[in-house]
């Protein structure tokens, strides 16, 4: 088939058109792919799910068996502490077989503001 001369200008500004769109679009646009989106969303929730459950592991910590693990919690390193909160059982939700290490992670920091 023979493209008419007259069409070639247009097909070729419309074709440009469209890949500076979407390099303006993906770079400052906002634009992006599904699997980003994906990742986005699952960050979201799972920061979501720790900021829900952060007051009953902060309850967890207060109460009156808790004390000497909040000893050891005061004078362990900041990369030993959400270990150590895994291991108290405070970043595990009820009904859970293990603990949510993100939880754990936003509980040691919210309970090093305390001390």
């Amino acid at each position: 088939m023979q493209i008419p001369t007259w069409l070639k200008p247009g097909l070729m500004g419309a074709g440009a058109g469209a890949i500076a769109l979407a390099i303006v679009g993906f770079s400052w646009g906002g634009w992006v792919t599904g699997g980003t989106a994906q990742d986005m969303a699952k960050k979201a929730s799972t920061a979501a799910v720790a900021s829900a459950l952060m007051p009953y592991c902060v309850d967890r910590a207060g109460a009156v068996d808790a004390a000497v693990t909040m000893t050891e919690l005061k004078g362990a390193t900041t990369y030993a502490r959400k270990g150590i909160v895994e291991k108290a059982g405070w970043a595990t939700p009820l009904g859970a077989d293990k603990p949510n290490t993100d939880l754990a992670q936003a509980c040691q920091l919210k309970l090093a503001e305390a001390f």
